[in-house]
């Protein structure tokens, strides 16, 4: 036919995929999201299992989207790639905000052929469609040691929280806790008990301030050692954590709003605590 050519063209080979790391912080400002995946403890998420699952209704997770989802979301298809995973410095409850600098992270991205993506672009995208859940530093491309490095390094953290007590709580009461600086034993909490080994532990904290709010509530800043479980240490877990919020405060105590205000890295500013040389595991989370 007129026009056609007599050869046929051929297709050159498909790009190469590569694997990278970008590592930012996220601020997570939405309570009820996950860092992670959060997959249904019944049938794990599993296509097949999952079917009829009492759960979760059949969804395969509880949550209908994480902090990992919605970076993944945008940058696996942005890249082209086969697979994201999520490295966090650490992790906060569901129900807890992260603020300040924010919490740092490696995204691995596995098999990209499309690499050279517009990074700021493509940052600037994931918060857009986040709707205000999240915020996120700029991406800097770095080295697979830089996930060990977040991984093992423990750091401080400051907190804020709102606590409820069961009775007023007299001045010299407050003063007293609101000058409290030392260590704490924890046994691994109730929550967690089930999954996790019951370890007693030491932990540092530093009560920065403690001021009333109402009656029954006060306002609670306060440093920790990592590994601290802070939501424990304020109810004192029916006396697995000692000494607790509740003792110093001479009254029940517990927590009903927990915020991360600062993860203390190197080059944030704020307070830190003294170096402890402690043989003891860390106990995994924040709260």
């Amino acid at each position: 036919m007129a026009g056609m050519s007599d050869e046929t063209a051929v297709p050159g080979p498909a790009p190469a995929r590569s694997n990278l790391w970008l590592e930012s912080r996220y601020r997570k400002l939405r309570r009820g999201l996950p860092q992670t995946i959060f997959y249904c403890p019944r049938c794990k998420g599993d296509r097949r299992r999952r079917r009829g699952c009492p759960q979760c209704d059949g969804f395969g997770k509880l949550t209908r989207e994480s902090v990992q989802e919605l970076i993944g979301r945008r940058l696996v298809p942005q890249m082209q790639a086969k697979e994201g995973r999520f490295h966090g410095a650490g992790r906060e409850d569901i129900d807890v905000l992260m603020l300040g600098q924010g919490r740092p992270f490696v995204f691995e991205v596995l098999g990209a052929r499309n690499p050279n993506v517009d990074l700021e672009a493509l940052r600037e995208d994931i918060v857009a469609r986040a709707e205000g859940a999240i915020e996120l530093a700029p991406f800097v491309r770095v080295d697979r040691p830089r996930v060990v490095y977040w991984k093992e390094t423990h750091f401080d953290k400051v907190y804020r929280a709102e606590v409820v007590v069961d009775a007023p709580v007299a001045a010299a009461r407050i003063a007293a806790a609101a000058a409290f600086d030392g260590v704490i034993t924890q046994r691994t909490p109730q929550r967690v008990a089930h999954r996790r080994a019951d370890l007693a532990r030491e932990r540092a904290v530093r009560v920065l301030g403690l001021q009333p709010l109402a009656d029954d509530r006060l306002e609670l800043k306060v440093l920790c050692q990592h590994g601290t479980y802070v939501k424990e240490w304020i109810s004192g877990d029916e006396q697995r954590s000692a000494p607790s919020l509740a003792d110093l405060l001479g009254v029940g105590a517990r927590c009903d709003v927990l915020d991360v205000l600062e993860i203390m890295t190197d080059g944030v500013e704020g307070p830190r605590l003294a170096p402890r040389e402690s043989s003891q595991p860390a106990a995994r989370g924040d709260a």
